[in-house]
């Protein structure tokens, strides 16, 4: 008996194994917590000029009036198949090149190799967020008889403009995400640090306050170097007679500069509850593999 006992407890899940699995769990978290608000986001950044929508507000009221409540959830399949799988990529990335930094050293890195790790994690999952980013925004933004669902937009698109229409904006992805996830790392992994030399006993775990706190605070730290950038990947991918990001940058700017920050209020009120529940639900996961 105590044998098999001792063979049970020998049994350890892969550091890559573990960043996958929590960070599908952490993905799927952000999706159902923060899908609404993306849905608002996505329909202001895409409006024509002059706009349809006075703000997020009006946003709702027409989109609610006009679907009802699961109107806010139109796409969501794309993302809760693919953020799942985004979030798994850039978690066991993240870990991935952590442990690369270290080089075999169990150490604690410091908050310029985490921005590193970060950065590199992000550039990975820009080449699975590209494609699943452009289908949401296509179902988004389409009118209600428009596409049959996720999978219906996806062959449509390859039909009409080849492998490569599905990776509309790839470059600009790139642009966005090697910084956001840089700094959203780091703003976690920080703020992590901050509480817990706040706590009287140094070796007193961080509670479920202070994780979600560093979690929905990194969510704004992402945005930081990433809007205007995600208005333009928007705009480009919604439209296919913007051929070039640029080209959607000069479209932009002719409809004045505030159009690059549009959608913003949107993106700020998702971006504090789905990431405290990104690294929530991943830190629980987490801790709940390494206690198995």
């Amino acid at each position: 008996m105590a044998a098999i006992e001792q063979q049970k407890t020998s049994i350890a899940i892969p550091k890559l194994a573990q960043d996958l699995i929590a960070g599908t769990i952490g993905g799927w978290a952000q999706v159902v917590v923060g899908h609404p608000f993306d849905t608002l986001k996505v329909r202001m950044q895409t409006q024509p000029s002059p706009p349809i929508y006075k703000n997020a507000m009006d946003c709702f009221n027409q989109l609610v009036k006009s679907e009802g409540p699961k109107g806010l959830y139109r796409g969501v399949a794309s993302p809760l198949a693919g953020i799942g799988l985004c979030n798994a990529v850039v978690f066991m990335s993240n870990g991935y090149f952590r442990r690369m930094l270290q080089n075999g050293v169990d150490r604690e890195l410091t908050l310029t190799e985490v921005g590193i790790a970060g950065a590199l994690a992000g550039s990975v999952m820009s080449f699975f967020n590209c494609p699943i980013e452009l289908l949401k925004v296509k179902l988004q933004t389409q009118d209600p008889k428009g596409y049959k669902g996720v999978i219906d937009c996806g062959v449509r698109t390859v039909r009409a403009h080849g492998l490569q229409g599905i990776y509309r904006g790839i470059g600009i992805t790139l642009l966005r995400d090697f910084p956001s996830y840089g700094l959203y790392f780091v703003t976690y992994e920080g703020l992590k640090r901050v509480f817990q030399s706040m706590k009287k006993n140094p070796e007193e775990p961080l509670g479920t306050v202070d994780l979600l706190m560093a979690g929905g605070l990194a969510g704004f730290g992402a945005w930081i170097p990433a809007y205007p950038q995600d208005v333009i990947k928007s705009r480009m991918q919604n439209d296919p007679r913007i051929k070039t990001s640029m080209a959607a940058l000069r479209t932009l700017l002719r409809e004045g500069g505030r159009s690059l920050l549009s959608g913003v209020g949107p993106a700020m009120a998702r971006a504090f509850p789905a990431n405290a529940a990104t690294f929530f639900a991943y830190e629980m996961a987490m801790d709940a593999m390494n206690k198995a």
